[in-house]
């Protein structure tokens, strides 16, 4: 089956089925067989769902034949991040102990995907409950860059973004908590969002109200973002958040059409104190100019008061604490040293503490409002640097431009835990490639619920570049490592291991 199936948009592919130019059984074949060659050496899944999928697949080809009425994603594959329930499919939480968990019941944003003809191909790979900003765990080994094996996919949702970029599914499930899905998003050249609070309920939150974590999309472009966005936002019971909010035309909203006059976008390049690679620098002036080529009109903004990472960690971690305490003390043999560090990090943080920091999240949210009442947008570089080494230790220095930095956390992604806290909807988009080959991303934030207007924008921004012609492998100048539509030779082979339908999905 031709790979040329796997590099079609999700729009295009929901055109060439309605005009029923092509199968949906054609295009999930593809999708598996790319999934199957890539897996070995990308390593970005951890159950393929084959047999469920083809058996879908056939369905959605006798819906479109018999002439029912067409559902929006018919026939569409995609995948999902596996912290995320999915019923009768294998959800391992990346994590050793619950490597046999099957779900009874779906995440309420897969439900809906599926209720709209969309098809689940596999469960990507996550570390152990989301919880860094690489994707490794000893349940699978460590998930490559679709551009370059020598580095990390970033994390926490490197599978989802991995199997994007190399073109295996137009669609994933990512979730954000931190940047999980802006990290892997700038790290592999797709576009990440992480839309505003309550847009898309999050029905597996156990703190409905304290949350900060997202269920979010990972696609190639903005208009199939949009696309994930209509079918998986709306109103659900299980998050009070989502309750009132009215569903725009995403699709619409993401259409690229006139420009940015009358909108102005306040940049910052990083905040005080926090190095930034030079390449990185770079993409970022080159993408504001094309912002105002636009016609937006640019204001600088300080950084000041954003360096947020330690009140993040106090409330995220203490969270994990909470929900993880007792899996740690029964299970600790096998889960990973770096996910215990972490766990260890809440122990001095009281509950004063943890109520401070959410002062403090009021306080940033109130700083992020008054940016946004001077300006329609926020940018920024999503990454201070480009992608990792595959063997970066969470725990480890980090590196940027031959200079080496302690805590990787707030050196290399400042500026996407803020957006977790406030709730503001953050995109991050591809803007260029670095001296090493590697993506680099722009992120754009918006307005409070404003999730159409940044999607109008960054439209407007992905169309002012030609940025999507490149594939890993595909383009002058690809790293050594770099994977095309065969695999690269010479490359070493992941830890891990995938888990076929089997006994763990049910049709």
């Amino acid at each position: 089956m031709s790979d040329d199936l796997c590099l079609h948009s999700a729009a295009d592919l929901r055109d060439l089925i309605a005009r029923k130019r092509i199968s949906p059984v054609e295009i999930v074949a593809a999708v598996l067989a790319r999934a199957e060659r890539l897996q070995p050496d990308l390593n970005c899944f951890i159950t393929i769902c084959a047999d469920r999928a083809l058996a879908q697949a056939k369905d959605a080809e006798r819906r479109i034949m018999s002439g029912e009425p067409g559902r929006s994603l018919e026939g569409i594959p995609f995948t999902v991040k596996d912290i995320v329930n999915t019923k009768g499919v294998r959800t391992t939480f990346g994590a050793v102990p619950y490597a046999d968990n099957v779900p009874d019941q779906d995440a309420v944003a897969v439900a809906r995907l599926s209720a709209q003809g969309a098809i689940l191909i596999g469960k990507t790979t996550t570390p152990e409950f989301g919880s860094k900003c690489l994707t490794d765990s000893p349940l699978f080994g460590r998930t490559r860059n679709a551009w370059d094996a020598r580095r990390s996919s970033g994390g926490s949702s490197g599978g989802a973004a991995v199997a994007v970029a190399s073109g295996i599914a137009p669609l994933a499930v990512a979730t954000d908590g931190g940047g999980s899905t802006r990290i892997p998003a700038a790290c592999n050249g797709v576009v990440g969002l992480k839309q505003s609070n309550g847009v898309i309920a999050h029905s597996q939150a156990q703190d409905v109200f304290g949350n900060q974590t997202y269920l979010t999309p990972t696609t190639r472009t903005v208009a199939d973002t949009a696309l994930m966005m209509q079918a998986m936002a709306g109103e659900d019971a299980s998050d009070p958040w989502s309750i009132g909010i009215p569903v725009p035309d995403f699709p619409a909203a993401a259409a690229p059409r006139g420009d940015l006059r009358g909108q102005k976008v306040l940049f910052c390049l990083s905040p005080p104190g926090r190095p930034v690679a030079a390449d990185v620098a770079e993409a970022f002036k080159a993408a504001l100019d094309r912002l105002a080529g636009l016609g937006a009109e640019l204001e600088e903004f300080s950084g000041a008061d954003f360096d947020i990472e330690p009140t993040w960690r106090a409330i995220n971690h203490t969270v994990w604490k909470a929900r993880f305490e007792k899996l740690a003390s029964e299970h600790g043999n096998v889960l990973s040293e770096a996910f215990l560090k972490q766990l260890a990090l809440a122990a001095d943080v009281s509950g004063v503490d943890y109520q401070q920091a959410m002062f403090e999240r009021t306080s940033l949210f109130r700083r992020v409002q008054a940016l946004l009442a001077r300006g329609n947008l926020l940018a920024m570089p999503t990454l201070t640097r480009t992608a990792l080494p595959i063997d970066q230790d969470l725990f480890g220095t980090i590196e940027i431009d031959g200079r080496s930095f302690d805590n990787v956390r707030p050196h290399w992604f400042p500026w996407t835990m803020p957006f977790n806290m406030t709730g503001h909807p953050a995109i991050s988009l591809p803007c260029g490639f670095g001296r090493d080959g590697l993506p680099i991303g722009l992120q754009l934030v918006g307005r409070f619920r404003a999730d159409a207007e940044l999607l109008r924008a960054s439209a407007l921004f992905e169309a002012s570049h030609d940025l999507l012609a490149r594939w890993p492998g595909r383009e002058a100048g690809a790293t050594s490592g770099g994977l095309s539509g065969g695999l690269a030779e010479g490359l070493h082979r992941a830890t891990g291991h995938v888990g076929s339908c089997g006994g763990t999905c049910e049709s």
